[in-house]
């Protein structure tokens, strides 16, 4: 009978046809989940490698250099090319970074488990990636003012020395600084801004006193590995004492220049909300580590200088509204 129907009818469903046609279904979605969660995976591995969280540190200051170089607000594009500049150029140093010290990271407990040391991420994958990104930078930087592409070599050959200064001084804390502080500059020429005054370096030496004050912080958690490593920082090299002294004397400094910088540019009342703001954050999170207690620098680390970052900004941009208003 059932061979009779089949010759009657011979494009009927075979007995199987509908579970091997749902079997194909179930198999195709589960296949595209793993693809998925595979993706996301990766994606996060290099965010993680690249710290993309961390961007709320300096990106900030950058975009406050575009603010204030000018008495209007930037074109859309400048902004665009701006941030994608500084992406770029972060993303670059960030896994030069990671693949200079992927032999070190190995030894280190607290950094053993990142990507490039643990083997997720190819030493080879993260060369090209440095390369794209910094092509990404000089490519942005071309489209803005002239002296932004001009300047380029310097901040690529500045990003790329860093890497290499914990092995042969303790200052890495302030060349990383400079790294930084330079962004400022960076978003400031690509504004249109000149460097002839003593606004825009007042602006880079609040953010590189800032940024290296932090990171002799959280370089005090690494000072038993440094040392064995033969590894150059304040807290290996003075001791995690006379280190944080060395960090609370740079935020002062950072004080200090936002004063200075407020003073020479003549910026309102929202501008020094935002700076006493900023320098309550920097108090506090010197308060949150001692020499007897570490355990807080996460806290000091991430949730403190966030704050402060996007304070600095907001209060620049709010400053700048108000004054190019009717």
């Amino acid at each position: 009978m059932k061979s009779s129907l089949q010759d009657t009818c011979p494009n009927a469903a075979k007995p199987g046809a509908a579970l091997d046609s749902g079997d194909a279904v179930r198999t195709g979605a589960a296949t595209a989940t793993v693809v998925r969660r595979s993706a996301y995976a990766t994606i996060r591995e290099w965010a993680e490698m690249i710290k993309l969280e961390h961007t709320v540190f300096a990106l900030p200051f950058a975009l406050s250099g575009l603010l204030l170089a000018t008495p209007r607000l930037p074109s859309l594009g400048t902004w665009c090319w701006t941030v994608l500049a500084f992406t770029g150029a972060r993303a670059a140093a960030m896994t030069l970074n990671r693949l200079i010290d992927a032999r070190i990271d190995a030894r280190n407990p607290r950094t053993s488990s990142r990507a490039l040391p643990a083997g997720r991420i190819k030493g080879a994958s993260a060369g090209l990636f440095v390369l794209a990104s910094f092509a990404l930078m000089l490519f942005c930087a071309a489209k803005l003012p002239p002296l932004c592409l001009w300047l380029s070599p310097i901040a690529v050959a500045w990003l790329s020395f860093y890497s290499y200064t914990k092995r042969f001084t303790w200052l890495c804390h302030i060349v990383l600084g400079i790294s930084l502080g330079g962004a400022a500059l960076g978003g400031w020429v690509a504004a249109g801004g000149l460097l002839n005054s003593y606004a825009p370096w007042l602006l880079a030496a609040a953010v590189s006193a800032w940024v290296a004050g932090f990171d002799i912080i959280y370089a005090c958690q690494d000072i038993d590995v440094d040392a064995r490593e033969n590894l150059f920082s304040m807290p290996s090299k003075f001791g995690v004492r006379k280190a944080l002294n060395v960090s609370r004397l740079l935020h002062l400094i950072t004080s200090a220049c936002l004063v200075l910088l407020g003073c020479a540019l003549q910026l309102g009342p929202a501008y020094w909300v935002g700076a006493t703001l900023v320098m309550g954050m920097l108090v506090y999170e010197q308060r949150l580590v001692s020499e007897d207690d570490l355990s807080k620098i996460d806290a000091a680390f991430f949730t403190t200088n966030g704050v402060v970052s996007i304070a600095a900004f907001v209060a620049i941009l709010i400053d700048k509204l108000l004054r190019i208003s009717p």
